[in-house]
């Protein structure tokens, strides 16, 4: 152990350091702002470009297609990624995450609802529930970084 100890400070290594990982576009942290502000930011608008941090609620069981990002409230937002061009891993939730891309303001169909309860691995009475479409600031990202 005392040696690769001293053979990963030698290489620079820092022990314990937290790697992160990048998907889709390679982006940088340099101003993003916290995802609980994003809704007074987008405002009115129907959509707005822009970079966002914040903490993983959930992400898609079965691909790490979509993820859902903690912001004001208790509320979450999902996240998807451009033209389904990169997934996330699948073991990120708790993690931090940032994003760039465009915030919108949708209206999600019920047969969309239910696909992403399906996802996210909802019982078939839960999805059964699903019965009213959602209104609610999405986002369709980029590039993310993982924490």
């Amino acid at each position: 152990m005392k040696y690769a100890l001293i053979f990963a400070l030698s290489l620079g290594l820092t022990v314990g350091a937290t790697a992160q990982s990048f998907h889709g576009k390679k982006i940088t942290e340099d101003g993003a702002i916290p995802a609980p502000e994003l809704v007074a930011k987008l405002g009115d608008k129907s959509e707005f470009n822009t970079k966002v941090q914040g903490t993983v609620e959930s992400v898609c069981k079965m691909k790490g297609c979509w993820m859902k990002v903690k912001t004001a409230d208790g509320q979450t937002m999902r996240v998807t990624f451009r033209d389904y061009g990169f997934f996330v891993p699948k073991d990120i939730v708790g993690k931090q995450v940032v994003f760039e891309g465009t915030a919108q303001q949708t209206t999600t169909s019920v047969a969309d609802l239910k696909h992403y309860a399906e996802d996210a691995g909802k019982s078939k009475a839960e999805i059964a529930k699903i019965t009213q479409p959602e209104k609610a600031v999405t986002f369709v990202a980029d590039g993310v970084i993982v924490k």
